[in-house]
């Protein structure tokens, strides 16, 4: 699965920091998010989603299997 959360976080310029803190997180766990080794929980996705104003499914890519 792929995700879009650093083009998000960089296109309002905030730091990988500034994100973790608006979303009650590490700047680690935005690093992995965003570098795709950690899938955020429901909840969390859901706050990602409602940070940047866009569906979760806008945000998370399923990719397909090749």
């Amino acid at each position: 699965m792929r995700n879009r959360v650093r083009e998000l976080r960089e296109a309002r310029q905030m730091t990988q920091g500034d994100l973790g803190q608006r979303l009650g997180v590490s700047r680690q766990t935005i690093n992995s998010i965003e570098n795709g080794r950690y899938l955020p929980s429901l909840p969390l996705a859901l706050a990602l989603a409602r940070c940047f104003a866009q569906s979760v499914e806008d945000i998370f890519i399923e990719e397909e299997n090749r």
